[in-house]
């Protein structure tokens, strides 16, 4: 018997390489290697760019890839490269920008044609085997490239110098100066609400994909403008989205994106990239309305995360959830026939019309929405158990009891199939995202749970993944793999938020120092002085091919690096007083503000960090010692409200107040009032500033006159007098942003 074939990509890190390990094609690995073998024989390089989760990645795999046949041409005329693009975001992102000049649009699969020095001459997505959809076959692509090459080698190498003009034309657009103003914002959310779907939410027809940014300004704006129409897109496309196909109704978290204009057949993969921004939207939701689908759907991400997409033991968020089983299903996993709704709602442990009841609730029947099954039903919460108990001529209790007790059954059931795999690969931009996700949902809901694992995953990629000469690298374990500018800036802004988040800022200026390092070393290897951030660092090792320098400045749809950037130097400059900070940030956001108004969809964080460097981060510094009742009251209190650019920064004192003006009697009523869990301990006053603490901090505390447990609100230099009473502190911060001018 024939031992298995295995290629060069066995040993990868990557498990969408090690998917491709048996395949009969002899691929490289994105590197030297390669290129020094497409020079040393003149062929021309076939990239291949996907990842574990894309689906139709698998299928040209399965269709192409692994046909003998096709491999032995792929081999005869290339030298064939697999890139991961999670693995490779700066291979990924050149070659997107290339291929979309070439045919007009980007995606996963890309497929392209390189010169041995790796500049492209053509490219595309997926190609069926054969003549198909529209789409040339990949054996005839395959021989028309490899003959151009070989007998047109001119008009190739004009095609590859013109492309690779296009991609830095493109490049250098992105930088488009402006001025910073209120005017701006205002113009993005005006373009942001053009595009929005009145009926079904969101923004544009289909396929329809999430825009966590755009969700959160709309909020932001509404907070400080009260103009309901902002608040009507925000929460309509919340809502439609919470209820429609696109959420996982069953285990929670959202797919990626739904290829209709209802949210209602979604392509099934799960990316923690998306659900970190999505789950944030929801908690701000959440405060700002009070809806409780808000909160329930937050915490139904927050659920799917620690059973599926979490290393519980150890810390780290993984990278994705694949949508498939294997190529003959199309989300099988998480779609429903009528007969497995009604064998799990059966007797005894359910009456006779339980099934009817989840049926209506989801819009289950004989014929649902999956092509390639039509007995296939996405679930989507068609009809309100109010609706329900009315046709059924139940209770309205009894049909909210029975979905409870059926979801709970179906989950259980749902366990028991084999479940897409999990791409457990933890890397640091991304966990950095869902770190600060988490440390929202513990200050948001409480959450203890939430705060330990976000510290957990934080510690642990301190440990093994920061290095003190070049910054964060890109993944936890496996070979080294540098970082780019996204590990940097979202990891700097994770642990602001942790510091933030610290029961006592003392306690917690650890992550202050390594917040300010990691920024500082940004600054240094990716900052331009002509403003912006490159998304390589100045030292990183050549890449080869397209090896341009890029300033990443869209959210894609992670926030755009460069916007995120800003945030976190506005932030810095007001905790230390330090200018340099404020300047750069100024200076990049000057880079793209021209951006603003045509790009609003895909460039809402800028908008967040121009809101963010003109009105300034909104500072509350609690102050009490550790345990005072009084002091945790006025916590809960200020993180209940939403207010864009919020700290909530805990100082513990070292030595009870002599005096209580705030009696414990009083602190309980107040926070009974607001729906807040009270301990009882005693008031407190503050002790000197530490050393510890960041300096205009501790110039602020110098100034804070001693007493008991106290609230000092504080925008740029301007502080409030200070509150004793929580439900003052609450209308103080709802009113907070309207009443603070702009910064001059």
């Amino acid at each position: 018997m024939n031992a298995p074939h295995s290629n060069r990509l066995s040993h990868s890190a990557s498990p969408y390489l090690r998917s491709a390990a048996s395949q009969p094609v002899d691929w490289y690995e994105w590197g030297d290697e390669a290129f020094a073998r497409a020079a040393a024989e003149q062929k021309p390089i076939l990239l291949d760019i996907g990842a574990v989760w894309c689906h139709w990645c698998h299928v040209i795999d399965r269709e192409s890839y692994e046909n003998p046949e096709i491999a032995a041409l792929i081999n005869q005329l290339f030298v064939a490269v697999k890139v991961d693009r999670d693995e490779r975001p700066d291979v990924d992102s050149r070659y997107q920008t290339a291929v979309s000049a070439v045919s007009g649009q980007g995606g996963w699969p890309l497929t392209a044609f390189l010169t041995p020095a790796g500049i492209p001459f053509f490219g595309g997505t997926y190609f069926p085997p054969d003549d198909a959809m529209g789409r040339p076959g990949f054996r005839r692509v395959l021989i028309s490239m490899s003959e151009a090459f070989r007998s047109k080698r001119e008009d190739v190498e004009r095609a590859a110098v013109a492309i690779q003009d296009a991609v830095k034309q493109a490049e250098s657009s992105i930088a488009s100066p402006g001025k910073l103003s209120s005017a701006l914002v205002g113009a993005m959310t005006a373009a942001i609400i053009q595009k929005f779907d009145s009926r079904n939410g969101g923004f544009g027809q289909s396929p329809k994909f999430p825009h966590p940014a755009a969700v959160d300004l709309l909020l932001e704006r509404y907070q400080t403008t009260g103009e309901q129409p902002l608040l009507t897109v925000a929460e309509t496309t919340l809502e439609k989205m919470a209820r429609g196909g696109v959420y996982d109704q069953i285990g929670g978290g959202f797919h990626r994106y739904s290829v209709d204009e209802r949210w209602l057949v979604p392509h099934f993969e799960k990316m923690a990239c998306d659900n970190s921004e999505l789950l944030k939207n929801y908690l701000h939701a959440w405060q700002v309305t009070g809806n409780p689908l808000f909160r329930e759907t937050a915490e139904g991400i927050i659920r799917w995360v620690f059973d599926v997409l979490c290393d519980r033991e150890k810390g780290g968020f993984y990278s994705s959830q694949d949508a498939d089983i294997s190529l003959d299903d199309d989300g099988d996993y998480f779609t429903w026939t009528l007969a497995e709704l009604r064998s799990v709602l059966s007797e005894p442990a359910f009456s006779k019309n339980d099934a009817r009841v989840m049926e209506l609730f989801y819009d289950v029947g004989e014929t649902g929405e999956m092509h390639h099954d039509l007995a296939r039903n996405v679930l989507w919460v068609a009809a309100s158990p109010a609706e329900i108990a009315i046709e059924l001529h139940r209770s309205e209790a009894d049909v909210r009891e029975t979905i409870a007790r059926a979801k709970s059954a179906m989950l259980a059931a749902r366990a028991k199939r084999t479940t897409p795999a999990i791409d457990g690969t933890i890397y640091v931009g991304g966990n950095g995202l869902f770190i600060s996700a988490f440390l929202e949902a513990a200050r948001v809901l409480d959450r203890s749970d939430c705060r330990d694992f976000a510290l957990k995953t934080l510690d642990r990629i301190l440990a093994e993944a920061w290095d003190a000469q070049n910054g964060f690298l890109h993944r936890v374990g496996g070979p080294r793999l540098p970082g780019v500018l996204d590990d940097q800036v979202f990891m700097a802004g994770a642990l602001l938020d942790a510091w933030e988040s610290a029961p006592d800022a003392d306690a917690g200026a650890r992550y202050f120092r390594a917040a300010q390092g990691a920024m500082d070393l940004a600054l240094e290897k990716y900052f331009d002085p002509a403003g912006g951030f490159f998304d390589r660092a100045s030292d990183a090792a050549p890449m080869g091919g397209l090896a341009l320098r890029r300033k990443p400045a869209q959210d894609s749809p992670v926030p755009s690096a460069n916007s995120v950037a800003a945030m976190v130097l506005v932030r810095l400059q007001d905790w230390t007083g330090e200018a340099r900070y404020g300047d750069a940030a100024r200076r990049t956001l000057e880079t793209f503000a021209g951006l603003g108004a045509e790009f609003a969809l895909y460039s809402a964080t800028l908008g967040l960090a121009v809101v963010l460097e003109e009105r300034r981060p909104l500072h509350v510094i609690i102050t009490g010692a550790k345990g005072d009742l009084a002091a945790d009251v006025l916590k809960r209190a200020a993180n209940s409200v939403y207010r864009f650019g919020k700290a909530v920064i805990r100082i513990s004192a070292a030595k009870p107040a002599t005096s209580e003006t705030l009696r414990l009697a009083t602190v309980a009523t107040a926070a009974e009032k607001l729906g807040l869990e009270t301990a009882s301990s005693p008031a407190a006053t503050p002790s000197a500033a530490s050393a510890d603490l960041p300096a205009a901090l501790r110039e602020t505390l110098a100034n804070l006159p001693d007493g008991p447990a106290q609230a000092l609100v504080c925008v740029g230099a301007t502080c409030h007098a200070p509150i004793h009473d929580p439900a003052a502190l609450v209308n103080l911060l709802g009113s907070t942003a309207k009443s603070t001018p702009s910064r001059s």
